[in-house]
């Protein structure tokens, strides 16, 4: 076994056990057990990753994982950040989701996911130097699909096409739930309507955000690093759990809806280098779980 293959997969190990230690996987297996999330868990995580970034400047070995450890440095401290924003009194007391306008409330939350982005990508910027180098591009849309024998996608496919297709089969899932979940009634439906075009401005900006911290952020510092298979399926579990504890619907599935939608979504922006593919593929869903949200203020 040669020193190229090993120090593969120590970065490999290195990248995966960073990932999950700082993932909701810790906070998962408390609850499960039927804890409560301890109020020093935040810093911990923070502390692990601080000591991991220090680590790929020290170690010899994992040394190329010192972009991918510092965006996630990055990107775990702005969502905690503004994580614990959302949480104070004065924000609560201003954009409450039930004491504002619809719009108010989530605008403001948003406000602050762009802020998470805006750092995660001047971070990618410092350390690249070229937005193309991570994704921040158009990309082609005529790049061909790489083949997915298990879901029937042979190579010649493009995403021009293929990403409406998988955004419109995402938007379906979600929806068939969604309205079995809250059996809007006809005058719901109706009064909620004129809220469409705020839900349509709300899921572009959210596709785009996350797209960009949690898609652009590990693949570009990661797919040359471990290889695109392990990056991908890091990718997958990474978002997965980020919507097992708090997703639509919670629990496993909710992890395997959104875990394979990150996959394909990281697939699409790798594959075309650029944003645009994934962001369909993310936007359409999105529309309709804002959607949701309007139905749930009206009603």
């Amino acid at each position: 076994m040669n020193n190229e293959h090993v120090d593969r997969r120590a970065l490999t190990v290195a990248a995966w056990v960073a990932m999950l230690v700082v993932s909701d996987l810790p906070d998962i297996l408390i609850t499960w057990l039927g804890g409560s999330i301890p109020s020093w868990m935040f810093w911990a995580k923070a502390a692990f990753l601080f000591l991991l970034f220090a680590s790929t400047r020290l170690n010899r070995v994992i040394r190329p994982l010192w972009q991918y450890a510092l965006v996630l440095c990055t990107l775990f401290l702005a969502l905690g950040l503004a994580s614990l924003l959302r949480g104070t009194a004065w924000f609560q007391g201003h954009f409450n989701y039930r004491g504002v306008p619809f719009f108010t409330g989530y605008a403001a939350v948003m406000a602050l996911d762009v802020l998470v982005a805006l750092a995660v990508i001047a971070v990618l910027w410092l350390m690249k130097g070229d937005r193309r180098s991570f994704f921040l591009a158009k990309g082609r849309m005529d790049a061909p699909v790489g083949p997915i024998r298990w879901l029937g996608i042979k190579a010649g496919e493009s995403w021009k096409t293929f990403a409406w297709i998988f955004g419109g089969i995402a938007a379906l899932a979600v929806t068939v739930p969604t309205l079995i979940g809250i059996s809007p009634s006809g005058p719901t439906m109706l009064k909620s309507l004129p809220l469409l075009p705020a839900c349509i401005l709300l899921a572009a900006v959210n596709a785009f955000t996350e797209e960009a911290y949690f898609r652009c952020s590990l693949l570009s510092t990661l797919h040359e690093v471990i290889g695109k298979r392990h990056t991908l399926a890091l990718i997958l579990v990474f978002f997965g759990l980020s919507h097992w504890l708090h997703g639509s619907p919670p629990g496993l599935v909710g992890f395997a809806m959104t875990g394979f939608l990150a996959w394909i979504m990281a697939k699409a922006m790798l594959e075309t280098k650029g944003m645009l593919a994934p962001w369909i593929i993310h936007f359409l869903p999105d529309v309709v779980i804002f959607f949701s949200y309007a139905l749930a203020f009206v009603n």
